[in-house]
């Protein structure tokens, strides 16, 4: 349920005129993502991707980045909607592992640099990929986003295996559903903010900042799925709740999450301020959001 304010306790409201200062940045942010999306309306014509989808996606990267002008926010919410599609085509429109490695092969090919085919998801991604390459942080991030891509791709195909209505039908334990934690494309959206927007970082700065997205994309798995479960449900998606351990163990799993993102978090704050706080932002408005929200629409 979402929270509620009596009209006369104002204390720790937000300020209205950046509040709404950041909500003009996500609105024309959720025109320019649907304008965009509406280029691949073969990928992103089913009715899950509703405006409402568009438009909280791009809040979130606008809160999380409150300094942001809407133009350097594109290559983030275009990653991040491409995510969604990646997870509509693996969980709901794949039948057999076959067609999901087909995917996998072919998006893995189109982020090694090949020219995608006629299908949208590859045309999309490629349009992103070359969206970033003027970047100055590409030719050193590159790599990264490669990487980050690969284990998104081959973490959504590894939970297709587990769904009940397809592969094995096995149930993972709880630990090794967070070991699969890059299903949740967080951080490869991530990177692809981190490229359009920073200076070339060095490499040790590169390994820190990893361990930071990664930290925050393992709370952030389970922070989504607590506000997801009944559309999971109803969808015959996955979720930690599912598992065996209950809403009590994935609270407390979350509390310690969070705890081990901001101890790594912190230390970046003085020469990654944005960055950080990027991360920090972004795990804070999920406790918000999916505290009485959905990103999907209806099927």
């Amino acid at each position: 349920m979402a929270a509620t304010m009596d009209e006369t306790d104002f204390n720790g409201m937000p300020a209205a005129m950046p509040s709404g200062a950041i909500c003009a940045v996500a609105g024309q942010a959720a025109r320019d993502t649907q304008q965009w999306a509406a280029g691949y309306d073969r990928l992103f014509s089913a009715k899950p991707f509703d405006p409402t989808l568009y438009n909280t996606v791009c809040l979130c990267t606008a809160f999380s980045a409150p300094w942001a002008a809407s133009a350097d926010l594109r290559m983030t919410n275009r990653a991040a909607i491409w995510g969604f599609g990646v997870d509509w085509l693996i969980d709901y429109v794949a039948t057999s592992r076959d067609e999901v490695d087909d995917i996998v092969a072919r998006c893995l090919e189109v982020g090694d640099g090949a020219d995608p085919d006629s299908d949208d998801l590859l045309l999309s991604l490629a349009d992103i990929r070359d969206g970033l390459s003027s970047s100055p942080a590409f030719p050193v991030l590159y790599p990264v986003w490669k990487d980050n891509l690969a284990r998104f791709l081959h973490a959504m195909a590894r939970e297709w295996d587990w769904r009940p209505e397809s592969g094995t039908g096995e149930r993972p334990t709880l630990d090794t559903y967070l070991d699969n934690s890059e299903n949740f494309g967080f951080s490869f959206a991530f990177v692809s903010h981190w490229i359009y927007t920073s200076p070339p970082p060095s490499a040790d700065d590169i390994a820190a900042i990893q361990e930071a997205s990664w930290a925050a994309q393992r709370a952030g798995r389970l922070i989504n799925d607590i506000g997801s479960y009944e559309r999971d449900v109803k969808w015959g998606d996955l979720n930690a709740l599912m598992l065996g351990g209950g809403r009590e163990e994935v609270d407390e799993h979350v509390t310690e999450l969070t705890r081990r993102f901001r101890e790594i978090v912190i230390p970046l704050r003085a020469d990654h301020p944005r960055l950080s706080y990027y991360l920090e932002r972004q795990i804070d408005f999920c406790v918000g959001f999916y505290g009485g929200a959905d990103y999907w629409g209806e099927l």
